[in-house]
């Protein structure tokens, strides 16, 4: 776009020669300052505004450029299209100097939405004891930035607590509810010893902040999310479901869904129907790799309409560490979706090392 007024003058320059002289392409110079516009400030606007002028009074009179005789540079039709020209030109730099200030403050917002983004979601500490952790967060909007998708990972005395959820709904609302939700769980995590408590706790916050909306919208905000945990020293993550996408478990080429079928509604919907939490413990060994993801993975299309397959890519890709395993999945979710996401995309991936202690693991236990 910068050098569209060049190439347009450029092609303005082989015309002239080649077309009668009835017929002056130099009156196309009277759009130069709007081109200019698009991509340049107000005194490069001005500047290219006194360039088409000039330009048109020497295609107009210079009979050695043209092929007219000086007097058809004070001809009525040229000097109307002077008169044009510095008119449209005081347009384009007003148009040039708003643009400006638009892109500034754009850029000022964007700014601010990336140091909320550095809060809201700041990145997982890459290894806890005998886990390293990854983390993935891609937005449907690059506008955006923030969403209401969201992760976090607490290293407690209880052993590392991971959040995954996925706010209903877009806007401001979302990035609201989860910044609350994740304040919530920040706190809690480190009080509650049991892992239902810790749900039961986020979850009473978010009804006391969502009564504060009053109206209809109370009984909308809810959040989808699974609370899991992995206690120290030993071989077992615990996974409480809220309604959200199971926790899939990777181990020596072998996919698994965490999904025992007792999944609690969404937070912020349990009071409505008054379930309790329930925990579903599995073995964990050294090597194992959780993925914890939200439904925008496996809600992304390709130009076809299929959804994306994320357990059938998972199986070639169980080696793989953490950080390459979500880089490999953050490419292919953009091949598949022709660099078009539909929605919202964040992931957590959590692998126990596999120098890890060697523990017999407990029997699977609800």
């Amino acid at each position: 776009m910068r050098w569209l007024p060049v190439l347009y003058i450029v092609v303005l320059l082989l015309l002239e020669p080649a077309t009668p002289v009835q017929w002056p392409v130099s009156f196309v110079l009277i759009a130069l300052p709007l081109v200019a516009a698009f991509a340049h400030g107000p005194v490069v606007v001005a500047a290219a505004t006194v360039l088409a002028i000039v330009l048109e009074g020497v295609l107009a009179g210079t009979p050695c450029c043209a092929g007219r005789s000086v007097g058809y540079l004070w001809d009525r039709h040229y000097v109307a299209a002077y008169i044009c020209t510095a008119l449209v030109g005081v347009l384009g730099t007003i148009l040039a100097a708003h643009r400006t200030r638009r892109e500034r403050t754009l850029a000022d917002v964007r700014f601010v939405a990336d140091i909320a983004q550095r809060v809201l979601l700041r990145p997982v500490p890459h290894q806890i004891g005998t886990l390293q952790l990854e983390s993935l967060y891609l937005s449907a909007a690059a506008e955006a930035r923030i969403g209401g998708d969201l992760y976090e990972a607490v290293p407690t005395r209880y052993g590392v607590r991971l959040l995954i959820g996925d706010v209903r709904g877009k806007g401001l609302l979302a990035v609201e509810t989860a910044a609350a939700l994740l304040g919530a769980f920040r706190e809690a995590a480190f009080d509650e010893p049991a892992l239902p408590a810790l749900a039961d706790r986020v979850e009473t916050s978010m009804n006391r902040r969502a009564m504060l909306l009053g109206g209809s919208e109370a009984g909308e905000r809810f959040v989808t999310a699974v609370f899991a945990e992995i206690p120290p020293k030993e071989p077992l993550i615990r996974v409480v479901n809220c309604g959200h996408p199971p926790p899939v478990l990777l181990r020596a080429g072998e996919v698994r869904e965490l999904d025992s079928g007792r999944s609690a509604p969404p937070l912020n919907l349990g009071m409505l129907v008054g379930e309790t939490y329930h925990v579903d413990t599995y073995p964990l060994r050294a090597g194992d790799q959780l993925l914890l993801y939200t439904d925008g993975i496996t809600e992304t299309r390709d130009a076809a309409g299929s959804f994306y397959p994320l357990l059938r890519r998972l199986r070639s890709w169980c080696s793989l560490p953490p950080r390459e395993l979500l880089e490999r999945l953050h490419h292919d979710l953009l091949d598949h979706s022709g660099d078009r996401l539909q929605d919202d995309i964040a992931a957590l991936a959590v692998s126990l090392r596999a120098d890890a202690p060697s523990v017999p693991p407990p029997s699977p236990a609800g």
